[in-house]
């Protein structure tokens, strides 16, 4: 009976290994393409030679399979930009599937760095203006939050903060003054003519938290904690609901774009929705695993998550502190009062309307300040409740500014409208 169930069980968590597996030999089968990604990692590894950091093969192979699936169609030229400007981080060590580069978090914000910049023609030097502080993108293109439900199983299962955290209210911002124009989001949507400027960009459906979900550490955790049945099943159901919370964040990947202020609003609502989501159905599961450990076991099982991220932030060139929670509002997200003023010449109902927006924009700001990473958070389920109320935040400010945003913009004339549109950090070149 017991061979039964663990040749049931092999065959079940298999499956995700042969979908790793085909993902990467579907990389490798232009060998042109190949020798692309291994150019494009020698620039990437040489724009940060002061680093010091040693990848292992494993990491190196699985960070030159997660380049090749970006610039093999990104373009080299591009790449050796991102690099040569240093905007693009190490990959760093990590415990958590050796196998798959995209359970890095530093090779998921290498990718996301260099696909926001892609289409983007907002200057020469690869400094998008919407970075978030540790280097990566909230929005790539017409989408918000790429590698969402990984960036939520990172905190929750590792306490890993490179990611999570960061987004906030730069990303609002962004929202409502965009970096893109029009031309340089429907570059995301389809391959441009050939020829074009950017020549092609990667797709929403790839960078659109791209592996479909993380891989449940069950192996891992069963090492560890050495399960009973009843835990073995509820360790089940558990990676069973994270399958499907990635799934449900994955369909909600924007199949069009948002040329308005409003619309790119929207479009982080129902991004945030589906994040809670998911979040919400990984809770019952894993707080029913973690009520049938012992006390032991609760040990071992919070050593091996603390264990994986000090993994983690030993392979990185130096520990960053903890960040996030919009500790500071850069110079780059202050309000373009004057560039409102000159382009739209509002009126004093306009004008009233706009104040609100801002005030509203500003209670936004100190609302995600309160809702910051909490430093006890050392079991999953504290973590997952400390993702839930930080989602819970972001959806509240969000929809506070996206109601004022909304009164404002019913006060302007289309022609008013379209040069909102025009306005904020640099956007052209």
């Amino acid at each position: 009976m017991a061979i039964c169930e663990k040749s049931r069980r092999a065959l079940k968590y298999r499956a995700l290994s042969d979908a790793d597996e085909a993902w990467r030999r579907e990389g490798a089968m232009s060998r042109s393409r190949t020798l692309v990604a291994v150019i494009v990692l020698a620039i990437l590894l040489s724009s940060a030679a002061n680093a010091r950091v040693h990848l292992g093969i494993g990491r190196l192979l699985g960070a030159r399979f997660a380049v090749t699936r970006l610039f093999s169609l990104g373009g080299l030229h591009r790449a050796h930009s991102f690099a040569r400007h240093g905007h693009i981080r190490r990959a760093s060590l990590s415990v958590r599937n050796p196998g798959s580069s995209l359970s890095d978090p530093a090779v998921r914000g290498q990718i996301a760095a260099a696909a926001a910049l892609a289409g983007w023609h907002g200057g020469r030097t690869a400094d998008g203006w919407w970075r978030h502080g540790d280097g990566e993108y909230g929005w790539v293109g017409p989408l918000f939050w790429p590698f969402a439900y990984d960036d939520i199983y990172d905190y929750t299962m590792w306490g890993e903060d490179l990611g999570f955290w960061d987004y906030g209210f730069a990303d609002i911002y962004a929202g409502i003054f965009a970096p893109y124009s029009n031309e340089d989001l429907a570059s995301y949507m389809a391959p441009l003519p050939r020829g074009r400027r950017h020549g092609r960009v990667a797709r929403l459906s790839q960078l659109c938290n791209g592996r479909e979900t993380a891989r449940f550490p069950v192996d891992q955790i069963e090492r560890a904690i050495e399960p009973t049945e009843a835990q073995r099943a509820a360790l089940d159901e558990l990676a069973d609901a994270s399958t499907t919370a990635g799934q449900t964040i994955r369909a909600s990947c924007p199949t069009q774009t948002a040329s308005t202020a409003p619309a790119r609003l929207a479009v982080m609502q129902q991004r945030i929705e589906a994040m809670i989501k998911a979040e919400l159905a990984l809770q019952p599961p894993l707080q029913k695993f973690y009520d049938l450990l012992d006390d032991e076991q609760k040990v071992r099982l919070n050593a091996l998550t603390e264990g994986g991220r000090q993994t983690i932030v030993a392979g990185r060139t130096r520990a960053a502190p903890a960040r996030g929670c919009d500790a500071a509002q850069p110079a780059a997200l202050q309000w373009p009062t004057d560039q409102i003023e000159a382009a739209l010449h509002p009126d004093d109902t306009q004008r009233a309307a706009l104040h609100v927006l801002q005030d509203t924009s500003t209670r936004a700001l100190e609302m995600l300040k309160d809702v910051c990473r909490p430093e006890d958070a050392i079991t999953l389920p504290a973590r997952l409740a400390a993702v839930d109320r930080r989602l819970d935040a972001m959806q509240q400010a969000v929809n506070l500014v996206s109601a004022a945003l909304e009164d404002f913009y019913d006060t302007l004339s289309d022609e008013q409208k379209a040069q909102f549109e025009t306005i904020g950090p640099k956007r052209t070149a």
